[in-house]
């Protein structure tokens, strides 16, 4: 598919339209965003906690990682 971004192991692999990474990057670029931020516009512990399945996860990480893979799908796309 022209324009997809794949996502997989070595067995189970999923394709996603060009739109849909596009939209993709975007929101977790936001979510980097909303993680690092100051204010009351932060995202609380528990807001993390949740997105994180319950588990405990540095914020800072966790902001970095949303950026990292949002200019990764920016990248293939």
């Amino acid at each position: 598919m022209p324009g997809s971004v794949t996502i997989g192991h070595t067995e189970a692999v999923t394709a996603v339209e060009h739109a849909d990474a596009e939209r993709l990057a975007v929101l977790l670029d936001e979510m980097g965003h909303l993680l690092a931020m100051g204010g009351p516009n932060r995202l609380t512990d528990a807001q993390v906690s949740a997105l994180c399945g319950g588990e405990e996860r540095n914020r800072d990480e966790f902001a970095r990682w949303c950026r990292g893979m949002a200019a990764h799908l920016h990248e293939k796309h």
